[in-house]
């Protein structure tokens, strides 16, 4: 597997000025961007579907820096990041697996690196379906206040021989935090973990 047969785009953005407490300083701006794919091994049992994980790094790559140049910021300015996969109902929950290495890869790599591990939820459902995608801190996954999710769909996607990848960035974490652990100005050893 070589090519990525891409039939759309996607993209969602939210923009938070409060949440009940007072006007925030600066907005919570979340983001979310699916590329809706033909899937190859949909309709039938095949054996080796990694083949097609080499495939999917540009896409991730692309994804990420498209979602950069809309939220018009850099890799560096991203505090929250997360994934997703909605696989199409002639498809498998494994063909979702093979989102996992790739959007990681990409997506640190057009953030010019983070450490923590990327959340991730996947499901198979017909087109239309929303699915949540998690986000937390993009350099320390322990800080409590960037744990959040943003809604995503495609509304005529995926088909049922259809995936589709999303990738999501935050830039700051819940509108007013109040819960304690962790907070992004604690982060010390920049481990992905602390």
């Amino acid at each position: 597997m070589s090519v990525v047969a891409l039939r759309k785009i996607v993209t969602a953005i939210e923009e938070t000025m409060h949440d009940g407490g007072a006007p925030l300083a600066v907005p919570v701006r979340k983001a979310a961007i699916g590329g809706v794919v033909r899937n190859p091994y949909a309709g039938r049992y095949v054996e080796d579907i990694a083949p097609m994980m080499d495939a999917l790094k540009p896409l991730a790559f692309d994804l990420t820096k498209r979602l950069l140049a809309t939220l018009g910021v850099e890799g560096k300015q991203v505090d929250g990041y997360g994934k997703a996969v909605i696989v199409g109902v002639a498809g498998e929950l494994e063909h979702a697996a093979l989102w996992h290495q790739p959007s990681g890869w990409g997506i640190r790599e057009a953030m010019g690196g983070a450490k923590a591990i990327v959340p991730s939820t996947v499901k198979v459902a017909a087109a239309g379906a929303r699915i949540d995608v998690p986000l937390h801190h993009a350099h320390a996954a322990y800080v409590r206040s960037h744990f959040d999710t943003i809604e995503f769909a495609v509304p005529d996607g995926p088909r049922p021989e259809e995936i589709v990848f999303i990738v999501a960035l935050a830039i700051g974490g819940r509108p007013h935090p109040r819960v304690g652990g962790l907070r992004a100005d604690e982060i010390k050893l920049w481990d992905g973990q602390r």
